[in-house]
């Protein structure tokens, strides 16, 4: 292809969400569309009301989904794999519904299909609603992250979540950081059933998933990685539980006899402070609300959660459906643009890893 630029496949997520709203938003900045071409996978008769609604000038083409999954190419940068079959008659309801979560769960599974077959370098998913998805039938997979896995055939995997650097917060009590990155050991499961599950693999999984996408994906040479206890104080030498001793130090004694720079496990209240001050390039938290919480803390509309362990790239906002503010015109496209910029840069160096060189120009006889 004479166009070096990645393709990025977006999902518009539960219809009844704001996914078509970000959508719309991040893609109408034109510095946006000149990092990759894209195609959506969802409705285009939502997106354009929606365009509408926010005076966004059309800016895609569209096409039938069917034609993209048989081949079709496109010279347009933008393009809408319209799934006009579903229609948007029943996904009026601003919440969780069955007609949703069939919706966006098509969506998902066809950028899957697409990523894996290479047509598309890498997806980035707008919000689905859990519920919605349990509706549908799909409650077997809680969320993108295990559905992504098991489709892919990931032997492991991990969520990340990444916050930029900043000279400047919203909160002027707050200093500027270093940008923060969060690694979870464990993700959408009851923190009573923990006990059942957590062993060295969960802690030692993720913290090498986390090493090999600081190298590969965020340029890192040596990353430094610091990983948290999961009771307070870090057990405090065992007096608040024995899963320190038992389970996290043996997992990060394994990761550095790999030769990754692990350490802890600290004391979760005050590690994340020293990660932004720059003295880790990472965390890994034990569980969901002990990394999330900080992380949306400091930055809840830039932060960016990828997927690490699976032969694709995807990457997701940090944020929810946001059933309430719906046809509002209120949603904030910053995490959405932030998803998007990361799943880019992410495809690109891919691409330009396995690019093939560049032949030598022909010599001018004398």
């Amino acid at each position: 292809m004479s166009d070096p630029r990645p393709t990025i496949g977006i999902t518009m997520g539960d219809p009844a969400g704001i996914g078509a709203e970000v959508i719309i938003k991040a893609l109408a900045d034109p510095e946006i569309r000149k990092l990759a071409r894209f195609v959506i996978f969802g409705l285009n008769e939502l997106l354009a009301y929606t365009a509408d609604l926010a005076e966004v000038e059309s800016f895609w083409w569209r096409d039938q989904h069917e034609r993209f999954c048989t081949g079709a190419k496109y010279d347009q940068d933008v393009v809408v794999l319209d799934y006009d079959d579903i229609g948007i008659l029943g996904l009026e309801t601003r919440g969780p519904s069955k007609p949703g979560g069939a919706a966006s769960m098509q969506f998902c599974n066809d950028a899957i299909k697409a990523a894996l077959a290479h047509k598309i370098d890498a997806i980035v998913t707008a919000p689905i609603c859990k519920e919605s998805w349990k509706l549908a039938g799909f409650d077997r997979w809680p969320g993108h992250t295990e559905l992504l896995a098991e489709k892919t055939k990931a032997k492991r995997h991990a969520m990340m979540f990444a916050a930029p650097p900043t000279l400047k917060t919203p909160d002027s009590r707050l200093k500027a950081h270093h940008g923060l990155r969060v690694v979870l050991c464990t993700i959408h499961e009851a923190l009573f059933e923990l006990r059942h599950s957590f062993k060295i693999g969960t802690v030692f999984d993720p913290i090498d998933l986390a090493h090999r996408a600081l190298v590969d994906w965020f340029g890192i040479e040596k990353p430094r990685i610091a990983v948290c206890g999961l009771n307070p104080h870090a057990g405090e030498n065992g007096q608040f539980g024995d899963e320190e001793k038992r389970i996290i130090e043996p997992a990060i004694m394994m990761a550095r006899q790999h030769g990754i720079d692990a350490t802890g496990p600290f004391p979760a209240d005050t590690l994340f402070i020293k990660a932004l001050q720059g003295h880790y390039d990472l965390v890994v938290a034990m569980y969901h609300d002990q990394g999330l919480i900080p992380v949306k803390l400091l930055d809840f509309n830039g932060t960016v959660n990828l997927t690490l362990g699976l032969p694709i790239v995807r990457t997701s906002p940090d944020h929810g459906t946001a059933f309430d503010i719906v046809g509002k015109n209120k949603a904030d496209p910053s995490s959405m643009k932030a998803a998007i910029q990361m799943a880019a840069a992410i495809a690109a160096q891919a691409r330009a890893r396995i690019a093939p060189p560049l032949e030598p120009p022909p010599s001018n006889p004398a």
